[in-house]
This record gives C-alpha cells, sequence and structure tokens, in this order.
C-alpha cells in the first residue's frame, strides 16, 4: 500500500477558504451534502451489481449510517456503497470541483443513465470544513483485490493518505467538530437536519449515538439460533419460552422514505395514501380538498404532487408550503423561480433532477429552462381545475369557497393561466347558486318582435355593444336590504367577499368588452322601481330642500324613486367608479389624499314616512326624522362613527318616546 502527501489541489485559486465560510449560506447543508454523496456511493455500486461488474453477497445492506459522539467532538458518515481506490481518492478528493458523479456517468453512459446519481457538483464534500477542523476518510473499494484507504486532513489544504483500517466495502467520514459548531454533535439537532433535507433519498439513513452505534454492531455481528420446533405444530419446543422483545432489541426505524409516493405512477396510489403522505409532510391534518399528481418524463423530468388545502378565503393571510427537491434531495421551499407565485398558497412537493442548481444547490440558473417548468407546472393546475368542473361539477363548486383567493389570484397574475381557466370560474350568487362566466354573459331570449327590430335598425354596425350589468355584494349583512329587494324583484347578485374580488372584477371587464360589474348598491334599477312613472318635480325639489335643510349639508344628492317595496323609506346609492377609485388608493396607502366616496340618497315617494315629511316641512319632529332616515340608510352600508352612533341611539329613543305620549 503506497502513501502520500501534499497539499489539495484547487482548480480555482484560493476556492477552499471560500468553500469553508461562504458557499454555504446555512451550514447544516454540510449534512445534506455528506449524506447525498453516501446514497451516490450506495446507488452506483447497486448499479455495477445489476451489470454484472461486481459480484457481493445478497444480503448485504443499502444504508448510510450517521453516528455522533458528543464526548470525542466527533460525527461520522458511514455508507455501505461503492468505496474508492487509492488512485480514486487522489483523484475525486485531491482534486476539488472534479464531480465523481459526472466521471461515473460518463464511464458507463452506454450501460446505465443518471437519474439515481445525486451529486452533480464535486464540491459537497468540502462543506464538511465548515463545521470541522479535521475531517477523515477510510475508504474500501468494491474492486477485486483493493486496499483500504485513510485519507486526513487538518483545517487547510495539506492532506495524508495511507493504508486504511476498513473491512466492509464502503466508506466512513469521520468529521472533528469545531469549537463553534457544536451543536451539530446533538442527537435532536442532527435529526431535525435529516429529517428536513433528506427525508426522500433511495437510501435507508440512521442515525447514532457513538453508543447505540456499537450495540447496533454487536446486535448485527451475533449469531442468533433460532428454538427447535416441533413437527406438528412448528411451534417452540416444550420447555423453550419465547424471547420478549425489549425495546432495544427492535430493529432501527429509517428516517428516509426510499418509496416516496411521487415517484409512483397516479394510478398506484390510492386517497388514503394521497392523505397520509399530506399529514406526515406538512403536519396538517385537515385533510385536503384534492391533489395533482405531477409525472412528466420529457422535454425535463418532473414528479410531484401540490394539494389544495382547505383555506381561507383572504388570499394575504394563506401561506402554503411547497417544497422543492433536486433527485430527492431538498434544496428549499417555496422557490418562485418554478412555482408560480400564485400556486404558493398550496401545499406540496416537486422533484425536478433537471434544475439547473449552481455549485451549492442554493440558486437558480438558466431562466429559460426554469420557466418551462413553471408553465408546465401551471398547465398542469389548469388541466385540473377544468377536469373537476366538466366531471365532477359539484364537488367543484364545494371546493370553490376555499379555492377561489388563489385561482383569482392566477389570472390577475398570468394571463395564460386566465385565458385556461376562464370557462371554470365560478359565481355564487346571493341564493347559493354557482354560475360560470359564460352563464354571466348569457343573454336572456329575445321576442320575436325585438329581433325584427334589432334586425331593421340599419346603425346597430356602428353601435358600441351594449354592456350587461352583474350585481355584486360584497357583505351579505351590510347589503342585507338591497339583496331583499332584488330577491322580491325576481332578481339576483353574485357574491365577491373578498379583497382580491375587486382587482379581479376589473381584470374580467378589460377581458369581456360587454360585461360591467356593479355593486348592487351602486344604483336604483328599472326593476325595483313601480312602473316607469317619473315622481314630479315638484317632490323632488321640495324633499331636496328639506333634508339639506335638515342635515346641515347643501351639496347633499338626492334622489327620489317610485320602489315597489313600500315600507323602505331610504336608501344610500355609491358611485361604482367612484367606490373603485377610492378602494385602490387605499389599496397603495393613498387613502387620505381623495374625499370620500360620493352618495346619493335615495327616498321612496310611496313611503308613509316620506310623505309625511313632506308634508310636515316645518314640523316639530321633521328634522329629527329626516336625520334618521338618513342614519338608517348609512348604516347599509358601514358603521356610524362614534359619535353618529351615539346620536343616533339618543335619537332612536327619543323617537320611540314619542309613542308613550
Amino acid at each position: 500500500m503506497s502513501s502520500k502527501s501534499g497539499n489539495l489541489s484547487i482548480n480555482s485559486e484560493n476556492l477552499f477558504p471560500i468553500i469553508k465560510k461562504w458557499l454555504y449560506s446555512d451550514h447544516d447543508i454540510f449534512l445534506r451534502e455528506l449524506i447525498s454523496n453516501g446514497c451516490d456511493a450506495v446507488t452506483k455500486l447497486n448499479k455495477l451489481i445489476g451489470m454484472g461488474e461486481v459480484d457481493l453477497p445478497a444480503d448485504r445492506k443499502d444504508r448510510v449510517v450517521v453516528v455522533a459522539n458528543e464526548k470525542e467532538g466527533t460525527l461520522k458518515v458511514i455508507d455501505t456503497g461503492i468505496g474508492m481506490t487509492f488512485e480514486e481518492v487522489d483523484e475525486y478528493i485531491n482534486q476539488i470541483a472534479f464531480s465523481g458523479a459526472t466521471a461515473f456517468i460518463e464511464k458507463y453512459k452506454d450501460k446505465t443513465t443518471d437519474e439515481q446519481i445525486i451529486g452533480h457538483f464535486g464540491l459537497g464534500f468540502y462543506s464538511a470544513f465548515m463545521v470541522a477542523d479535521r475531517v477523515t476518510i477510510d475508504t474500501l473499494s468494491c474492486q477485486p483485490g483493493a486496499e483500504p484507504v485513510f485519507w486526513d486532513c487538518s483545517d487547510g489544504t495539506e492532506f495524508t493518505m495511507s493504508e486504511g483500517s476498513r473491512r466492509e466495502i464502503g466508506t466512513e467520514i469521520t468529521l472533528y467538530i469545531n469549537e463553534e459548531s457544536k451543536e451539530f454533535l446533538q442527537e435532536f439537532r442532527l435529526r431535525g437536519i435529516i429529517q428536513k433535507y433528506c427525508s426522500f433519498m433511495p437510501v435507508e439513513i440512521f442515525l447514532f449515538t457513538e453508543e447505540k452505534w456499537q450495540k447496533q454492531l454487536e446486535k448485527e455481528a451475533e449469531i442468533v439460533v433460532e428454538p427447535e420446533k416441533t413437527e406438528e405444530t412448528g411451534e417452540a419446543a416444550e420447555g423453550e419460552e419465547k424471547k420478549e422483545e425489549k425495546p432495544e432489541d427492535k430493529e432501527p426505524e429509517s428516517l428516509s422514505d426510499t418509496h416516496p409516493l411521487w415517484t409512483k405512477h397516479p394510478n398506484d396510489c390510492t386517497e388514503e395514501e394521497y392523505k397520509e403522505f399530506y399529514r406526515k409532510v406538512f403536519m396538517d391534518f385537515k385533510e385536503p380538498l384534492f391533489w395533482i399528481h405531477l409525472n412528466m418524463d420529457y422535454p425535463f423530468n418532473l414528479k410531484g404532487i401540490l394539494y389544495f388545502p382547505k383555506i381561507n378565503n383572504e388570499y394575504e393571510s394563506v401561506e402554503g408550503t411547497i417544497k422543492l427537491y433536486n433527485n430527492r434531495v431538498f434544496i428549499a421551499d417555496n422557490i418562485k423561480e418554478v412555482i408560480p407565485e400564485f400556486l404558493l398558497l398550496l401545499k406540496g412537493v416537486i422533484d425536478c433532477p433537471d434544475l439547473p442548481l449552481n455549485v451549492s444547490r442554493s440558486a437558480l440558473q438558466n431562466d429559460g429552462f426554469v420557466k418551462k417548468i413553471s408553465d408546465y407546472i401551471t398547465k398542469k393546475v389548469a388541466d385540473k381545475l377544468n377536469a373537476l368542473c366538466n366531471a365532477e361539477r359539484e364537488s367543484y363548486e364545494k371546493y370553490w369557497d376555499d379555492i377561489h383567493p388563489f385561482i383569482k389570484f392566477g389570472c390577475l397574475k398570468d394571463e395564460k393561466f386566465y385565458d385556461r381557466v376562464k370557462d371554470s370560474l365560478l359565481f355564487k350568487d346571493v341564493d347559493g347558486k354557482y354560475q360560470t362566466l359564460k352563464d354571466l354573459k348569457a343573454e336572456p331570449e329575445k321576442t320575436e318582435e325585438e329581433k325584427t327590430e334589432e334586425a331593421t335598425d340599419s346603425s346597430s354596425d356602428s353601435k358600441e355593444p351594449e354592456k350587461k350589468t352583474i350585481a355584486y355584494v360584497t357583505d351579505e349583512v351590510q347589503q342585507s336590504q338591497y339583496i331583499r329587494m332584488y330577491k322580491e324583484a325576481g332578481m339576483t347578485a353574485v357574491i365577491l367577499p373578498s379583497t382580491i374580488d375587486a382587482p379581479f372584477i376589473t381584470l374580467l371587464e378589460q377581458k369581456n368588452e360587454t360585461l360591467k360589474f356593479q355593486r348592487i348598491d351602486a344604483d336604483v334599477t328599472g326593476d325595483l322601481k313601480e312602473g316607469q312613472d317619473e315622481v314630479a318635480k315638484e317632490t323632488s325639489d321640495a324633499l331636496t330642500e328639506i333634508f339639506r335643510k335638515a342635515l346641515g349639508n347643501e351639496n347633499l344628492t338626492v334622489k327620489v324613486e317610485n320602489l315597489k317595496d313600500e315600507k323602505i323609506a331610504s336608501m344610500l346609492t355609491l358611485s361604482e367608479e367612484s367606490r373603485r377609485m377610492q378602494e385602490m388608493m387605499k389599496m397603495y396607502g393613498m387613502g387620505d389624499m381623495g374625499t370620500d366616496t360620493p352618495t346619493t340618497l335615495v327616498l321612496n315617494a310611496r313611503n308613509n314616512l316620506v310623505q309625511y315629511i313632506q308634508e310636515h316641512r316645518d314640523g316639530e319632529y321633521t328634522e329629527m326624522f329626516c336625520k334618521q332616515l338618513y342614519d338608517l340608510a348609512a348604516i347599509s352600508h358601514q358603521p356610524l362613527k362614534a359619535e353618529e352612533m351615539t346620536a343616533f341611539i339618543e335619537r332612536s329613543n327619543e323617537i320611540m318616546m314619542l309613542l308613550t305620549r
């Protein structure tokens, strides 16, 4: 066995200090890199066995073991993989930035693929020096006649190589943890790192303290002799007692799920498996509404599962989690370059081995390729929504109240997404029925007379298309009076209660020039009025003057109408355009730059109280009644201010006292 010492050959000047201090922003990533390398080594060995290049016992264990020794201050990462020869250690370890995975694939490119080879960077091993003053490698190659190799490097670029002591094929890396990084010797800390980064590695991963590891090795070395069984029953012979299993006798559990659900074909997954995976990964015990299984091989390899959780209506308060993996190695949560922003409201996992990552796997490169991945994910989500709407409409309607914020957000953020899902947008009305955009746009069947009139109108081609007004409600409680009037008139309105609905209906109006959205309290439509007769100008002028004087507001806009419902005395209507402008200004922090939304006081000329005020313009209680009617109308829009509410309550008590006189 030869030996060697020298300086590490670094391909870029001063690269080693950069690796040690700055390459990885989070120091805990060193464990991800070492475990990834170990999994690579096991995967390579299994490929060689499968190709007949290596012959090993069938009962050998495929695993990566992490062993923490707080007393000695060491951390070991042990794998049962391919191992390295003296020459390979010299080439792959002593020459930083040479990727062993790349060389392996090149050598066997005609016989295998790189789908299961995780490490593509060659720098991962050196992340160990972020937390260790000294690192050693004890390795034995699977090549026939290979001798074990020991590599030792202490806090720098100088190394020594000599004969190793390892007797089993594989590699044992030992880190002598520095003083600043002692946290990485704590079992709970290591368990958290492994569960975060390595939960779905293709090889079983185990974590032990040094004491437990030695006991495990002793247990595995024991020759277990089963008690003699009788021929008749196959049970232990008389006099033999079954050995009671103790906790320490139980087999250790792997921290890695080597067959994650997303790697399976959707047809092979059950509903309960999807739900169990969701609970396990996201610790969310509320059942998801539904999910999408992503499974693509061309033009890039991408697999994953996106879950639609039960969420709040206000999209701002929703925080989803989409975990991004690169060949089962966790990269990060919610990477916006890969996951469209509006889908970050969801929960899920996406594994894309083809991701163009930088050497530290912390940033993405090649924007064009990443954009294709993002577009694919968006298309799959749109396809799922359309399929649900068309084939499972009843279920889709049940989901709508939970999922509509993210769908609307997606329409606002991505024009292609809107184009794909526009026919699956639903609108719930005040009667609890759901309509599509197509339903809203549909015109009532025209009579023969209307058709003839339209056909003979020679100027119709030059006219702008008529807009169909869609009434909507933002607050069913606050706007209940208007809703009741609509229902009694045989009309309906859609419910748009979320903050996102304001920009969303603006988008719909831009995309559909024949549609106009108008809040239910923006105007009094003809269907709410009695007949077509207008109120006499004298009556309107008189009531306008009375209310302006009583309220002390000479600029008050008053409109007198013949409303069908005689019980309604007064209403307020708000200009749709002005209100939207005010809402937009508030959204952008400009609320104080404008004035209040212009309102119109609508009085019902058919109401007895309004008629009384007109007939008793100088009466003792006229001013009080005018103020009361105005406040009653205002309450239908928003709560009164403190002083207004106080005056309203006092006035209400005073009016009731009149009945006792």
